[in-house]
C-alpha cells in the first residue's frame, strides 16, 4: 500500500450502567458499547447514557441490539428518539421465550467516528451501514428478517439469508466476505433442525463450505415483528494484502460441523494494527459433541467459560482483551451464577450483556459469545 499504519490504541472505560471499549487508529475509531439499567433509575436510562456518550464523542451508531420484553419495544424506541433524535440505524430486539423478568436487561451498540457511515436500507427501513478505513471496507447489518410471516419457518430462514446476500451485493460484497452472523430464532427448540437445513442449503449453493464458514450465534429469542428469525451480520472486504481472515478451532471442542451445525467455533480478522477474534455462541458441549453436565448450570457455566478461555489463549489473548460479550440463560433468574463464576475466578469486569434465551438444545442452560481485540 505504501502507507505506514500506526498501532491501534485500545482503551476501556466503565461507569454506572455503561461499559465502553474503544479501538482507535488514525483513520477510524470504533466503540463497543454495552449498557444496562442502574438500580433506582428507569430502565430507559441506559438509552440516555448511550446517547450522551455518542454526543460527547461525535460518533455514529451503526447497529444496536436490545435484550428485553417486546412489550417495551415501542416505548424504548420513543426513549431513544427523545435522547438521540431519529433512530436511523437498525435495532434488533430480542425477548427470550417464556420471559420472566419485567425489564430490559441490556443493550449493545456498535458505533464509529473518523469515517463516514453509508446507511443501508431494505423495505424502506434502515438495516445497517458500510464504512471504510485504509485497509478494508466493512458492512454491519442488523434486524434482517422475512416480511412473509405466513411462510413456513424454513422458507423464512432461507429468505433471510437471501436478503443478507442481496444487501451485500448492493454494496459490492458477497457472502464470502461474511465473518460473523447472529440468528435470533423464535421458538428455536421447535425447528432448529430446519434452521440448520436452510442455512446448509444456502451455504451449499453459495459454496460457503469451501471457503470461510462464518462464526455464528443461533439463539432462541422472540422479536416484535413475529418473524421466525432476525439476523445480524458482519462482513469485511479487504483492500490490502495485509488483511487476513481465518477460522479458529476450539482446543476443547470438536468442530460444530461434525454434528451438522454449520458455523466456525471462532473467526479471526487480522489487520496491520490489530487483531479481532469473534467467538461463536458457545455452550457446555464436550469434545465428542454431546451435552455435558445435564441439569447442572454451575458446571455448564464453568465448562463453557473454560472452552472460551482456551480459544482466547490459543490466539495469545486473555479476558482483558474481551471487547463485547453476551451471556444467555435459559432461566434469567440464574444470571447471578455467571457473575459468581467470574468473581471466584478473578476475571476482570467483562463488557457483557445478560439475556434470557432458549439455547439450541433443551438440556443446555447457558451460552456465551465474545469478541476480543488485541494490538498486532
Amino acid at each position: 500500500m505504501g502507507t505506514t499504519l500506526a498501532a491501534a490504541v485500545i482503551t476501556r472505560t466503565q461507569s454506572a450502567g455503561l461499559d465502553v471499549v474503544t479501538l482507535s487508529r488514525p483513520s477510524l475509531v470504533e466503540y463497543y458499547i454495552t449498557a444496562y439499567p442502574v438500580r433506582g433509575k428507569s430502565q430507559f436510562s441506559m438509552f440516555e447514557s448511550v446517547a450522551r456518550f455518542i454526543k460527547e464523542t461525535g460518533a455514529t451508531i451503526v447497529i444496536q441490539d436490545v435484550f428485553g420484553p417486546c412489550k417495551f419495544h415501542k416505548a424504548a424506541l420513543m426513549a431513544m428518539e427523545t435522547y438521540s433524535g431519529e433512530v436511523n440505524w437498525p435495532v434488533s430486539w430480542m425477548e427470550g421465550d417464556g420471559y420472566v423478568a419485567d425489564s430490559i436487561t441490556s443493550t449493545q451498540v456498535y458505533a464509529i467516528s473518523g469515517a463516514k457511515v453509508e446507511p443501508v436500507f431494505m423495505d424502506d427501513r434502515p438495516i445497517g451501514g458500510v464504512f471504510e478505513d485504509l485497509e478494508a471496507k466493512y458492512c454491519l447489518l442488523g434486524d434482517i428478517r422475512s416480511a412473509n410471516l405466513s411462510a413456513p419457518r424454513f422458507d423464512q430462514a432461507y429468505e433471510t439469508f437471501e436478503k443478507m446476500e442481496k444487501v451485500l451485493n448492493g454494496v459490492g460484497m458477497d457472502f464470502s466476505n461474511v465473518l460473523r452472523t447472529w440468528l435470533y430464532t423464535s421458538r428455536i427448540l421447535e425447528w432448529y433442525g430446519d434452521l440448520n437445513k436452510a442455512r446448509d442449503k444456502f451455504f451449499t449453493e453459495r459454496n460457503v463450505f469451501n471457503n470461510l464458514v462464518p462464526a455464528s450465534t443461533g439463539i432462541g429469542q422472540l422479536n416484535p415483528s413475529g418473524s421466525a428469525v432476525v439476523a445480524d451480520l458482519f462482513a469485511v472486504q479487504p483492500k490490502s494484502k495485509n488483511v487476513k481472515t481465518e477460522k479458529i478451532a476450539s482446543p476443547l471442542q470438536c468442530p460444530a460441523l461434525d454434528y451438522k451445525s454449520s458455523f466456525s467455533r471462532a473467526v479471526e480478522l487480522r489487520l496491520s494494527s490489530h487483531t479481532i477474534l469473534f467467538i461463536s455462541g458457545t455452550a457446555s458441549i464436550e469434545m465428542g459433541g454431546a451435552t455435558a453436565y445435564v441439569g447442572n448450570l454451575e458446571k455448564q457455566i464453568a465448562l463453557t467459560m473454560e472452552v472460551v478461555y482456551a480459544i482466547l489463549k490459543s490466539r495469545g489473548m486473555d479476558w482483558g482483551d474481551v471487547s463485547r460479550a453476551a451471556a444467555y440463560f435459559k432461566d434469567i433468574k440464574e444470571a447471578p451464577l455467571f457473575h459468581k463464576y467470574c468473581n471466584e475466578n478473578n476475571l476482570p469486569l467483562l463488557p457483557v450483556a445478560v439475556a434470557h434465551a432458549d439455547i439450541c438444545r433443551d438440556d443446555l442452560l447457558f451460552e456465551v459469545e465474545m469478541d476480543a481485540i488485541k494490538r498486532s
